[in-house]
């Protein structure tokens, strides 16, 4: 991660931690050890001062030996650290400029292991790390990582407080007849509801020994009202924000479909349907228009399903899926898909739960809400192989379209996915959103970058990058170093 014979070139930023370490170690490496264990990882060096000018100097540790022992002794006791996720090769003495400096590399704690806390207390030593350092996490963020290291999907929890009456039976019956079509051999077409949805893992037993909804059950088939009660932050919001025509004029057409509006059921299940059929026909992104056939997905007749499917189709599809699937539905912010004339964006609460590396080359799979995975999947919706992400990378670049984005938050945890459309990778500038997050990911890599450089990472001019650079100067995402040609651009430590 670091070249340390340019070891000036870098400066603190959100990966990498600088501390002097020469009175011995210092009490706020714990900090920062949990913060990166549960963000994206980075490295601290020990023997490392900044100079005036935010650069990396070493200072030479006098028994950089004993540093590590201590180090590794203290991460070993449960009561100062939660979790040593750390293995021989994570920690290395380096010679820099004749001085001995230690170069600990912190990688992203894996679910299981997360919150990586300090001092004994997930709520008061949990930490997470962002532009201006380390901050302490909030109850809510806490809890939010609990449940993901839980080895029971929370989607399999049983509400006993809530009835069999909160679902929706004509949503229900839009399943069943869906899966009849899917697999009419299918062993649980001839059971009664309640036992179909029991098998299904919709409704689960109580400790009354009574039949109750479960979470996949009542956010696949539930009302909206009756959802809210268990997922206060519950919401689901298509916006379509095209530009339509009208003779010589052209206005601003702003559709929406919201799980609050009462006019329809508010569940998983329709929103897929209703937001799939909005999402092409008619609108502004007419290769979309010619390639998809939406007819099965209308929700009233699916036997109208087309034979032939387009692959940009599917990959909208999967996207939506992996949207839904994936939810934090504890977290706040809702689901929301949005259309533009060139852009589609499909934004959930919760963060990756696998490596985003992983995530694209596929085959690896880890969905937040299995039961509903597996819901989707009996009516052949979904992929289960960990494929569909890198299979939307894969249909996009085959486009000629510039390649997706994920983009995660935190504070509060939130997952975008954006894909550009109907354009090629030279027409990236009408899409900043996208721009942004791609410089960030790539200065979050390397520790700056000119000009002339980040616009042939994007493929834009450099009048172009510079505006866009000043932007996010503006909004305090990166800092300008040196003037005129030798001006270049790094993360705000």
């Amino acid at each position: 991660m670091i070249d340390f014979s340019n070891l000036e070139k870098y400066r603190e930023n959100n990966r990498i931690e600088a501390k002097r370490a020469l009175g011995g170690l210092p009490k706020s490496i714990w900090e920062t050890y949990s913060a990166f264990a549960n963000t994206l990882g980075g490295i601290i060096l020990l023997g490392v001062v900044e100079g005036a000018d935010k650069s990396l100097h070493p200072v030479d540790l006098p028994d950089p030996g004993r540093l590590i022992e201590e180090f590794l002794d203290l991460l070993n006791r449960p009561e100062k650290a939660s979790a040593n996720i750390l293995s021989d090769q994570n920690i290395s003495v380096e010679i820099v400029e004749g001085c001995h400096i230690i170069a600990i590399t912190i990688p992203r704690a894996g679910r299981q292991d997360r919150p990586v806390y300090i001092d004994g207390n997930p709520f008061t030593g949990t930490y997470l790390r962002n532009g201006e350092g380390d901050y302490r996490c909030t109850k809510e963020e806490v809890q939010a990582m609990l449940r993901e290291a839980a080895r029971k999907s929370p989607d399999m929890d049983v509400l006993e407080q809530t009835e069999p009456q909160a679902l929706d039976p004509d949503s229900i019956h839009r399943y069943r007849s869906r899966m009849i079509l899917r697999h009419p051999e299918h062993i649980w077409q001839e059971l009664e509801t309640p036992d179909f949805l029991y098998k299904l893992g919709a409704l689960g037993k109580g400790r009354d020994g009574k039949l109750h909804p479960t979470a996949a059950g009542l956010l696949m088939f539930g009302y909206e009202y009756e959802i809210v009660r268990e997922f206060p932050s519950y919401f689901l919001d298509y916006q379509d924000m095209t530009v339509s025509e009208s003779g010589q004029k052209k206005y601003h057409q702003v559709r929406r479909i919201v799980s609050s509006s009462g006019d329809w059921s508010g569940n998983l299940f329709d929103f897929y349907f209703r937001a799939c059929r909005a999402l092409a026909p008619a609108c502004a992104i007419q290769s979309l228009s010619s390639a998809m056939d939406l007819s099965d997905i209308s929700g009233e007749d699916p036997e109208l399903e087309s034979a032939e499917k387009s692959s940009v189709q599917e990959a909208l599809r999967e996207a939506l899926t992996n949207c839904l699937i994936n939810a934090d539905y504890c977290g706040t912010g809702g689901i929301v898909i949005r259309k533009e004339q060139d852009s589609l964006t499909f934004s959930n609460p919760g963060s990756f739960r696998i490596r985003l590396e992983d995530a694209r080359s596929g085959g690896i799979s880890d969905p937040r809400n299995t039961m509903l995975c597996r819901m989707f999947h009996l009516i052949d919706i979904g992929e289960r192989t960990g494929s569909g992400l890198s299979n939307i990378y894969r249909i996009w670049k085959r486009q000629g379209w510039p390649a997706p984005v994920i983009m995660q938050h935190t504070d509060p945890d939130r997952t975008t996915l954006s894909l550009a459309v109907n354009q090629p990778p030279s027409s990236a500038a009408v899409y900043p959103d996208i721009q942004k997050a791609v410089l960030i990911n790539y200065l979050t890599e390397n520790v700056s970058a000119g000009t002339k450089e980040l616009a042939a990472l994007l493929d834009i001019s450099p009048a172009r990058v510079r505006k866009l650079l000043s932007q996010m100067a503006a909004e305090e995402l990166i800092i300008k170093e040196g003037t005129n040609r030798n001006r270049t651009y790094r993360l705000k430590s």
